[in-house]
C-alpha cells in the first residue's frame, strides 16, 4: 500500500476521508512521464462541467500553472509550485482572497492538484547550494500529470456529447418546423381531417418540452414531434391516394364506354374465374376504398420502435430474454401477450393483415398497457381491426397518449 501522496491540511482545515480516498485514487505517474502542460489545461476546460468547475476555478489553475516555469509536466523536476495567495490573485486576473480560497478549495475536491503544506502552513521551498529545489510546499500539480489521459478521453467526450445534443436540437427545429407548417397548410387549404386536433397535440409536446432541456429530454420530445410528422404525413398521403383513386375511376369509366361494346370479352366474361378469381384486364378499374390505402400506408410505415417502447414499456418483460431490440423481438413479445390475453390467433392475424405485422404487435403492446381498463382484449383487437380496414383508426393518437401518461407517472413519482 503507497501512501507516500497522502498529506493532511493545516490549520483548521479537515482531513476527510473523501480526501484522502482522492489523494489515494491518484496513481504516481509513471517515471520518464510527460505532457504539454497547456493541452492537459484545454482538456480540463473542456470537460469542467463533469467537475463542477466554475470559469474562475479554471482562471485560478492558469496561473497556478504560469508558475511552473516548463512548458512540459515531468515529474522528475518536481510539481509543486508555491505561490503566495497575492500573486495568484494577480495572475487570476485580481479575483477576491475568499474567491481564491473557495475555487483551490474546488480543485481540490476535483483532484486535479493537492495541497502539501508546510508546518507552519506557509508556501516555499527548500534549495540546495546548486539552487536546485529539494523540498516545496504548496500545490502539487502530480494530478495533472498522473490524470492527462483520462482527462483527454473525457475532454474528447464530451466534445461528443456536445455535438450529439446539437444535432439533436438541430433535428427537433427542422421537425418542429415541419410539423408546424404543414398543419398550417392543411387548414388554410382546407384539407379534410381533424387538424384541431392535431395542432393541440402539437402544443401539448411543446408545453411538456422543457425551457432549459438537456440531450435525453431533446431527444425525448424530438421522438414525439416525429411520431406527430409521420401521422400528418400519413392523413396527407392517404388524401392523395383517395384523390388519385377517384380520378382513376373516373377515366376508367370513360374508357368503358368509349370502347366497343360489342367486344365479347367485356360483356360475356367466358369464365368464372374471369369474372371474380383473377386480375381485370384494366387494373385501374379496382375498387380500392380509403380504409384499404390506410392500411397499405401503415404497412410500410411502422412507427419507431423506440417511441412503442417508451410508451408500452411493460411489453419488454415479454421478449426474448427479457429485453427487445429490435421489430423481431417485440413481434415475438406481441405472441406471448397476445396467449396470455387470451386474443385469438385469428383475431392477431386479421389484425396483422389490416395494420401490417409490426404496427399489430404495437397494438398489441398498447393493449398490454392498459390492460386493467379492457374487458375483452381480443374484441377490442378485433374492433381496432375493423376501425383500421376503414380507415377510421391509427395507432399514433393511442401511443402519444400513453407516453404523455408514462410522462405524468413519473412527474408524479418524482
Amino acid at each position: 500500500m503507497q501512501t507516500g501522496h497522502v498529506t493532511t491540511p493545516f490549520g483548521r482545515r479537515p482531513a476527510t476521508l473523501a480526501l484522502v480516498k482522492g489523494q489515494l485514487a491518484i496513481a504516481a505517474p509513471a517515471p520518464g512521464t510527460r505532457v504539454e502542460k497547456w493541452k492537459v489545461f484545454r482538456d480540463v476546460c473542456e470537460a469542467r462541467e463533469r467537475f463542477g468547475l466554475q470559469d474562475r476555478a479554471l482562471a485560478v489553475l492558469d496561473a497556478l500553472l504560469t508558475f511552473y516555469p516548463d512548458p512540459q509536466l515531468n515529474g522528475e523536476n518536481g510539481l509543486v509550485v508555491f505561490p503566495s495567495n497575492a500573486q495568484l490573485s494577480v495572475r487570476a486576473h485580481g479575483i477576491t482572497e475568499s474567491t481564491l480560497r473557495r475555487q483551490l478549495g474546488a480543485l481540490v475536491n476535483a483532484g486535479l492538484i493537492q495541497r502539501r503544506d508546510s508546518p507552519n502552513g506557509k508556501r516555499y521551498a527548500h534549495r540546495s547550494r546548486d539552487g536546485e529545489i529539494e523540498q516545496a510546499y504548496g500545490f502539487d500539480l502530480s494530478p495533472l500529470l498522473a490524470r492527462a489521459s483520462e482527462l483527454a478521453l473525457l475532454a474528447q467526450d464530451v466534445a461528443a456529447e456536445r455535438g450529439r445534443f446539437r444535432r439533436a436540437k438541430e433535428a427537433l427545429t427542422i421537425c418542429r418546423r415541419d410539423v408546424r407548417k404543414l398543419i398550417t397548410a392543411a387548414i388554410e387549404e382546407g384539407a379534410p381531417g381533424n387538424w384541431v386536433d392535431v395542432e393541440t397535440m402539437y402544443i401539448g409536446i411543446l408545453a411538456r418540452h422543457p425551457r432549459y432541456p438537456d440531450r435525453n429530454q431533446v431527444e425525448s420530445t424530438l421522438d414525439e414531434m416525429e411520431l406527430l410528422r409521420t401521422e400528418v404525413l400519413n392523413l396527407l398521403e392517404m388524401q392523395a391516394e383517395t384523390k388519385n383513386m377517384h380520378g382513376n375511376a373516373i377515366l376508367d369509366d370513360r374508357h368503358i364506354q368509349n370502347s366497343n361494346t360489342e367486344s365479347i370479352t367485356e360483356l360475356e366474361p367466358s369464365s368464372r374465374k374471369e369474372q371474380g378469381e383473377s386480375m381485370p384486364e384494366n387494373p385501374h378499374a379496382r375498387s380500392v376504398t380509403p380504409g384499404a390505402t390506410k392500411a397499405k400506408l401503415e404497412q410500410i410505415k411502422a412507427f419507431p420502435l423506440g417511441m412503442v417502447l417508451r410508451a408500452c414499456p411493460q411489453i419488454a418483460d415479454y421478449g426474448p430474454g427479457g429485453g427487445i431490440s429490435h421489430w423481431r423481438d417485440l413481434m415475438t413479445a406481441a405472441v406471448v401477450v397476445r396467449s396470455m390475453l387470451g386474443v385469438s390467433p385469428s383475431a392477431y392475424e386479421e389484425a396483422c393483415d389490416a395494420m401490417g405485422p409490426e404496427n399489430a404487435a404495437a397494438a398489441m403492446a398498447c393493449i398490454l398497457e392498459r390492460s386493467n381498463f379492457i374487458n375483452s382484449a381480443g374484441g377490442y383487437l378485433r374492433d381496432l381491426t375493423k376501425r383500421s380496414q376503414r380507415g377510421e383508426f391509427s395507432l399514433g393518437p393511442m401511443l402519444m397518449a400513453l407516453l404523455k401518461s408514462n410522462e405524468e407517472a413519473g412527474r408524479r413519482a418524482s
